[in-house]
């Protein structure tokens, strides 16, 4: 029974956080300086036009209550995402409701997506830091 129980969470565990195959882009904020998710920060989506040179509004979303935003960039019957994306992480407020003072009062992360593969690109974070990778 306990192994039972066990293998439930776990696979109860791997449904909440797997990405939605739905949507072509996800996202997630860990403020590593508390060591929990940034719940309800503002993340703007653009894209690049490379003729123009301009960046152009996509979509713009709040972290959900685990720091996330799994559904940017819906996908649509044969029809993938391309080009060069950026997101734009709005941490002052996130900060400044705690009282905290940051160095950074937004972070631009600029990708590229190729293929129609799903992309997670989140951030850790810090009043004076953060990082960021591809994720899965």
């Amino acid at each position: 029974m306990k192994s039972i129980i066990i293998t439930f969470f776990m696979l109860f565990s791997l449904s909440i956080f797997a990405q939605n195959k739905n949507f072509q882009l996800s996202t997630h904020i860990l403020d590593v300086s508390k060591g929990i998710p940034a719940a309800g920060v503002s993340i703007k989506l653009e894209k690049y036009n490379a003729q123009s040179k301009l960046w152009t509004f996509v979509d713009e979303k709040k972290t959900d209550s685990n720091g996330r935003i799994p559904d940017f960039l819906p996908l649509e019957k044969g029809n993938a995402h391309t080009g060069i994306f950026k997101l734009i992480y709005y941490t002052n407020d996130y900060f400044r409701k705690d009282k905290i003072e940051s160095f950074y009062p937004f972070i631009e992360v600029v990708f590229e997506i190729k293929d129609q593969n799903h992309y997670h690109v989140p951030i850790t974070l810090s009043a004076y830091g953060y990082s960021t990778y591809r994720g899965s």
